[in-house]
């Protein structure tokens, strides 16, 4: 069993790393290995909901503890505004990424991540899942990005790297925040309920990687994917993005609802752990990006979990005779080691009983994405 989380990713080698990456600027027509012949049939286009959006959170606001437990429940995702999170360093992480995606193929292959590796330039990992290639790029930062930075800005690597680490800095302590309030809102406090929280309740011991995103503008969009539909594996997700719409949320009984980006706005995903933690309570928000035919899209995804050690189950105030456990404990290491086995069954092959009101986990619907 895996000790550590990237011990999880290096026992399920990414074979797709094998393949030749594309510069996506120099393709004037969609190859047949981008062409997603059918996607999600099962489901409405979000393009009919417009009256649907997803919750956004002031959180300088008194309420805002009982605006997430709703969000939670009701979405599995929230946005939030008045954070913390300085302009300045959204406006620089943003412009370290554009900066690192539009560098020469060639040049980003020097800090390829290999096919058992966890860091560096390459293909998202659920990749593997499909028969179809996703028409993004993508760059996971676990630990100091110094050595892969090095080989792409061998002169002035030193300041992408303080800049990606003071935003690291700052998405802790925002994640930890939003930890508190989103347990606060299942009546869990943090410091008395949570032992891996630690003494002071701020969550020091959590781990997380950092994970940038680049969508490029593509001539055939409605047939392209740009990152298939998914849970997070995480506790929660906050995911920064540039102006270009893309990200979208299957919302039951709606179908996909477009999450347009609010100016300096954050999305929060509900992750697969707090789904357990949570007893199913806060469910994991199915999440997919689509591609665009003008304009490239940026994200910025900081995935936050607990330690290494530590076990997640639903916690003991959650359950009850009419509320029985519905997981078994998982530390990170042995979920992802599950989620790289079965992808969106993951939840489903942790689950140890039925809920008692019949729902299902949102990973045991037809949610993969069928291609020809």
């Amino acid at each position: 069993m895996p000790s550590r989380p990237s011990d999880a990713f290096r026992a399920h080698p990414v074979h797709r790393q094998q393949l030749k990456h594309p510069d996506f600027t120099s393709l004037q027509e969609l190859p047949e290995s981008y062409a997603w012949n059918q996607r999600d049939d099962d489901y409405p286009s979000g393009d009919s909901f417009a009256t649907e959006s997803v919750p956004i959170i002031d959180l300088t606001d008194p309420n805002a503890l009982q605006g997430i437990g709703h969000a939670c429940k009701t979405w599995g995702v929230f946005q939030v505004i008045n954070h913390g999170i300085p302009t300045r360093l959204l406006d620089m992480v943003e412009c370290t990424s554009r900066t690192l995606f539009s560098l020469p193929v060639h040049q980003k292959l020097k800090a390829a991540r290999s096919p058992d590796g966890v860091s560096g330039y390459g293909f998202a990992r659920i990749s593997s899942f499909f028969s179809k290639l996703m028409w993004s790029e993508g760059f996971t930062i676990v630990g100091s990005p110094d050595e892969h930075f090095r080989q792409l800005w061998p002169k002035d690597y030193s300041n992408y790297c303080d800049v990606i680490q003071e935003y690291k800095e700052e998405m802790k302590k925002l994640a930890g925040r939003l930890m508190s309030l989103m347990l606060g809102s299942l009546g869990i406090i943090t410091k008395q309920d949570i032992k891996w929280a630690g003494p002071k309740g701020d969550f020091k011991e959590a781990s997380a990687a950092l994970q940038l995103n680049y969508y490029p503008a593509c001539p055939d969009p409605d047939r392209a994917m740009g990152l298939a539909a998914h849970t997070d594996s995480t506790l929660l997700t906050i995911l920064y993005q540039n102006n270009t719409s893309g990200l979208q949320v299957l919302k039951e009984g709606v179908g996909w609802v477009k999450v347009p980006p609010v100016p300096r706005g954050l999305v929060i995903n509900v992750g697969d752990l707090m789904h357990i933690l949570s007893n199913g309570s806060y469910p994991s928000v199915l999440h997919r990006a689509m591609v665009n035919r003008t304009h490239h899209r940026l994200s910025i995804a900081y995935l936050y979990g607990p330690p290494s050690s530590a076990k997640i189950s639903p916690h003991p105030k959650l359950v009850g005779p009419t509320h029985p456990p519905l997981y078994r404990p998982v530390t990170w290491n042995e979920y992802l080691d599950t989620k790289a086995k079965h992808f969106n069954k993951a939840l489903s092959s942790v689950r140890v009983c039925v809920p008692l009101n019949g729902l299902v986990d949102v990973n045991e619907h037809n949610n993969r994405v069928t291609v020809g």
